[in-house]
């Protein structure tokens, strides 16, 4: 597909479908997810609902009126001391991939981050995903740490490649 014009917006209920079928595609084909199992449409509702409780944006890229991809971020980990800290995920539908999607998505989500008090947004990524980690070094995160074999999935084991970005 060649480049298209894109808008990145709030995602709304009628998005959900949409990004239910980014997330299903991930799970079954690649190691951007590690989960293993789909999801339905009220998963994505319902997880969607939860990440706007916490003040933080479920974020589309549409372009001719189909969700060619996602972004959010969340809580890092569970602990008082990480509130400034947030994860982000960014999943692009296989055919809008190359087209800056998901560099909008990203640079989409900073300001979000920075109104939400954040500090730090992490990337945790497979270490075979070199576009994700080209990417991410692109717009200024830097490798901060590499966990061997601490995940599986299609029967082999795989690496996490944590990115970081220092927001103000």
């Amino acid at each position: 597909m060649t480049a298209a014009a894109f808008t990145i917006r709030d995602a709304d209920d009628a998005d959900m479908p949409g990004i239910r079928d980014i997330y299903n595609d991930a799970v079954a084909n690649t190691t951007a997810i590690w989960n293993e199992q789909q999801v339905d449409t009220a998963n994505r509702i319902a997880w969607a609902a939860a990440r706007r409780a916490l003040g933080y944006p479920v974020l589309v890229a549409e372009c001719g009126g189909t969700v060619a991809g996602y972004a959010s971020f969340g809580d890092f980990r569970a602990f008082d001391g990480y509130r400034h800290t947030a994860e982000h995920s960014i999943y692009v539908d296989g055919r809008f991939r190359r087209m800056g999607i998901a560099r909008a998505l990203l640079q989409a989500l900073e300001p979000r981050a920075r109104a939400a008090g954040k500090h730090v947004l992490i990337g945790g990524i497979e270490a075979g995903n070199a576009a994700s980690i080209t990417l991410h070094a692109a717009l200024g995160y830097r490798e901060v740490g590499r966990l061997p074999e601490v995940g599986r999935k299609f029967d082999r084991w795989l690496d996490l490649v944590f990115m970081q970005k220092t927001l103000d």
